[in-house]
């Protein structure tokens, strides 16, 4: 792949909307769903997730030349959980509050479908920096969805923001079923639904512009 500034900024962007690992490929629904009862929960798990994609992504793409074919997935997932040992380790350390609240979803990051399959798909097919900017968009994306989540299911769920009360009192009684596993899929759902219907805005309008300049009968514009 050549790399270019458009092809860099593609990268670091995809993520975000356009191929969001929980909106639009729905990848890490289970700590998506767990941890996203706060927003602060949520955000601390998108930064761990973060991290942990861009050092391993780095690291794959920098290794793969080295990595036999055939055991490339177990090196994967040893390269996952040595960075995932390490956020963790700092997060004991500088967040013991966070660390406990997220509990068991940290240390599985290392199974997160995310990590793996970006590792997979991605980083040992790709350059170094592409593949570093793969990870952030798609860490930015994760935390995006993550935090969106969070935010709507403490505000509706506890009457709070960040752990902040905002509901004068008998102005509104917090819904309980937005921090249950219900009010959990509910938000999920849709978020999903806006995140595809924002997709298919930016598509109608690319094609639109397509029609505009007469030009989207032609195999190169049905190629894009």
């Amino acid at each position: 792949m050549i790399i270019t500034m458009k092809n860099l900024r593609k990268e670091l962007t995809k993520g975000i909307l356009k191929e969001n690992p929980v909106l639009s490929l729905a990848l890490g629904t289970c700590p998506t769903l767990a941890i996203t009862m706060t927003a602060k929960n949520a955000i601390g798990m998108g930064i761990a997730a973060t991290l942990v994609l861009v050092c391993s992504n780095a690291a794959v793409s920098l290794l793969k030349r080295f990595i036999p074919n055939e055991i490339r997935i177990p090196c994967y997932i040893t390269i996952i959980a040595g960075f995932v040992s390490i956020v963790q380790m700092l997060a004991k350390a500088f967040s013991p509050v966070i660390n406990k609240s997220l509990g068991i979803y940290l240390p599985l990051i290392v199974v997160n479908c995310i990590i793996l399959g970006r590792a997979e798909m991605f980083a040992r097919k790709n350059k170094f920096i592409p593949s570093v900017l793969d990870g952030l968009g798609m860490g930015i994306g994760f935390t995006v969805a993550l935090l969106s989540m969070g935010i709507i299911r403490e505000f509706l769920g506890n009457g709070t923001f960040f752990s902040i009360p905002v509901f004068e009192a008998g102005f509104l009684e917090p819904i309980i079923i937005f921090i249950l596993p219900p009010g959990g899929f509910f938000v999920f759902g849709i978020l999903i639904a806006l995140s595809n219907k924002l997709s298919g805005l930016k598509k109608d309008k690319k094609k639109n512009n397509a029609t505009d300049i007469n030009c989207a009968d032609c195999s190169l514009c049905k190629t894009h």
